[in-house]
């Protein structure tokens, strides 16, 4: 068969289409301050997504964001992370997350770092690394190198594509 070349040429990569999952996954948290996002995919399929915010069941109106202060006033003893998330949201079998690739928009906390090495996942597309100084992600970083899980930044030529309107 002899090729015509007539598709169109600036389709998104799939990187580019499941960060985008990601990014659009993080507009549905009520955070106001971070909004974390993220996709798993398998063989170019996605099989969850998840976004930051409260347990099932707790009703976010009267669920403290906070990032200061006494403990139980803030956010940080309640929320469940992106990744979290995803993960609980999968109705697959556990065996189909080995070997898949997380699309997220904030690099992984050490606590989520090690569900998604539990899980089997091996690879980590991320968006920002804010937090690369602090001790969880330092953290985070030596268990996927000694876990073999790859990690790499969603290159920032390519963000243009993640600016939604609507």
């Amino acid at each position: 068969m002899k090729e015509v070349n007539e598709q169109r040429q600036d389709y998104l990569s799939w990187d580019e289409y499941f960060i985008g999952i990601a990014k659009l996954s993080a507009m549905r948290s009520k955070d106001p301050n971070t909004q974390v996002g993220s996709c798993i995919v398998k063989d170019n399929r996605i099989l969850s997504i998840g976004y930051n915010g409260t347990p099932n069941g707790f009703e976010d109106k009267f669920f403290p964001w906070k990032r200061e202060g006494d403990a139980l006033k803030t956010k940080y003893l309640f929320v469940c992370h992106a990744e979290l998330n995803a993960i609980s949201n999968f109705r697959g079998n556990k065996k189909d997350l080995e070997g898949s690739t997380l699309y997220v928009t904030l690099f992984p906390c050490n606590e989520c770092s090690k569900l998604l090495i539990q899980n089997g996942i091996k690879e980590i597309v991320y968006l920002e690394d804010k937090y690369k100084d602090t001790e969880g992600v330092i953290a985070s970083k030596m268990m996927f190198d000694e876990c073999g899980v790859k990690y790499r930044e969603f290159p920032k030529e390519k963000r243009k594509i993640l600016t939604l309107k609507f």
